[in-house]
């Protein structure tokens, strides 16, 4: 008789876990811990010891995996960038593709916007830490900005060009002020401090990305073009 597609052979135990398989599960885990502790506690605050520790693994093997802590805080920052600059290049070309001759800021400023705000809405503990890193690496002096460079600058510049279309009389450098205050407005509301609930008397809520989201396309257009087209 044969066997049914899913029945093991009588006698052999189902295949356990390859050690490759082992490694990246453990190397997730500890990205996991070092993201919520980095968003936390920013890169100063963490130790690679406090990191081993809560991840349950010798310090010895983030040394192995990473190399040291900014290696470790490189490659916690990269692996959700990754996936929010592939989202929002995809939305701009897409927009881009389907407006044609009639691409307007609203619409590229949603195609950047949306992608994140709807990941945001829809986050779990994991990249809700990751949104609460942004906001502590967009404000940190030293490093913070060379850090954004690396990983955001060309979804942004993509951005510019697709805005650039709808406003072909404006100046670069109103572009990119315009862009400067559209970044502090994202990185605040994805922090989600609970600032404006306090400020709102409970009107609004930090974690209401429904009610920010046509809201914050509807606030940057306008930006935009009251800057570009003064």
């Amino acid at each position: 008789m044969e066997l049914e597609p899913a029945e093991a052979p009588r006698g052999r135990r189902p295949r356990g876990r390859s050690r490759a398989e082992k490694s990246a599960e453990t190397r997730e885990r500890i990205l996991d811990v070092a993201e919520l502790e980095f968003s936390k506690h920013g890169f100063e605050g963490v130790t690679l010891r406090a990191v081993a520790r809560l991840a349950k693994v010798d310090t010895a093997l983030l040394h192995y995996y990473f190399d040291s802590k900014r290696g470790l805080f490189d490659a916690v920052f990269l692996r959700r960038a990754e996936v929010l600059n592939q989202d929002r290049m995809e939305a701009l070309d897409r927009y881009e593709a389907e407006a044609g001759g009639a691409v307007t800021v609203e619409g590229a400023v949603a195609a950047f916007l949306l992608p994140v705000l709807d990941r945001c809405a829809n986050a779990g503990p994991g990249w809700r830490a990751y949104f609460a890193l942004i906001g502590v690496v967009n404000n940190t002096p030293v490093w913070g900005g060379e850090t954004m460079t690396r990983y955001f600058d060309p979804v942004i510049h993509r951005l510019i060009s697709v805005v650039k279309k709808a406003l072909p009389k404006a100046r670069e450098e109103d572009l990119f002020w315009s862009y400067h205050m559209l970044s502090g407005s994202l990185t605040l509301t994805l922090a989600e401090t609970g600032r404006i609930d306090t400020l709102s008397g409970g009107i609004c809520r930090s974690e209401d990305i429904a009610a920010v989201a046509p809201r914050m396309v509807a606030y940057a257009a306008a930006g935009f073009r009251a800057v570009c087209e003064d």
